[in-house]
């Protein structure tokens, strides 16, 4: 009962905040292209989104360690409520700064939410280990379960109130992951380590198993198929008039599809493996 409570406590936190983080994902290029901006302008934009992830994902580890894990989550809250604002903004540059804060954004919800919960789970609880496992299938049921969903939610509130409602309806579930974080959580910290170690640590261990690179140049490969495929589905299927938030709900339920097919696929019953 301890475990589930404790749980429950992390899944009111990290869930709205993914909500709301695919709510943006169906009209970011509609948008911009509602603001009469050329491919090539809203390509940059993009560019912008994406170098920030890079840059800021070198340093994340050591700024989520030493600003502290809760204080992290907050700040992804505060970020990514100014990033959704600023697209009420038709000026290019504040555009562009709004995707490096989406950039900064991204990184902190893919590291500082887990983070937090690893602490909390074997340094203040001492759960079994193994335990951990069982709350990050259940969040990545619920995120597939929540992508789904919001590409539904994005599709009606557009159609309503034009391609910037998703954006702003994303800002109350930040704000509500934000402040439930400060009452209900307790704060933890990382090791205090040098951030040049961090990154010779990482090259080193990249360059001394030839599988550890081929595996890291193979997923380097894919996510760039994946972002040319995020950055031109939209371009190429809106002169049809497509709904793109339904269409968005498509791509989230045929990913949860695969997702299931290779679980079934290495179960007992069928003993597949990757090779």
């Amino acid at each position: 009962p301890a475990f589930r409570r404790f749980q429950r406590g992390y899944y009111h936190i990290y869930l709205p905040a993914l909500a709301a983080d695919w709510l943006q994902g169906p009209y970011l290029y509609k948008l911009y292209q509602h603001y009469h901006f050329l491919e090539g302008q809203i390509a940059i934009l993009y560019v912008c989104g994406f170098a920030s992830s890079v840059l800021f994902g070198l340093v994340s580890s050591s700024l989520v360690d030493q600003l502290g894990r809760k204080k992290s989550c907050v700040l992804f809250s505060l970020t990514y409520s100014i990033c959704c604002l600023v697209k009420l903004s038709r000026d290019y540059l504040v555009l562009a700064v709004g995707r490096v804060l989406g950039g900064l954004s991204t990184v902190l919800l893919f590291s500082a939410f887990e983070a937090w919960y690893v602490h909390e789970h074997v340094e203040r609880y001492d759960f079994p280990t193994e335990w951990i496992a069982v709350t990050f299938s259940q969040a990545a049921f619920w995120n597939n379960i929540i992508a789904v969903g919001a590409g539904g939610v994005a599709d009606f509130f557009a159609e309503w109130l034009g391609p910037v409602a998703p954006f702003m309806v994303s800002i109350p579930l930040l704000v509500l992951s934000g402040v439930f974080a400060m009452k209900n959580w307790d704060e933890n910290y990382g090791k205090k380590r040098a951030f040049s170690k961090t990154c010779g640590d990482g090259l080193k261990c990249l360059l001394s198993d030839r599988r550890i690179l081929l595996l890291g140049t193979i997923q380097a490969l894919f996510e760039s198929v994946i972002y040319i495929f995020i950055f031109l589905w939209t371009p190429v299927l809106d002169p049809h008039g497509a709904p793109l938030g339904i269409v968005f709900s498509g791509f989230m339920a045929a990913s949860m599809l695969g997702s299931s097919l290779y679980h079934l696929a290495v179960s007992k019953r069928y003993r597949l493996q990757p090779v």
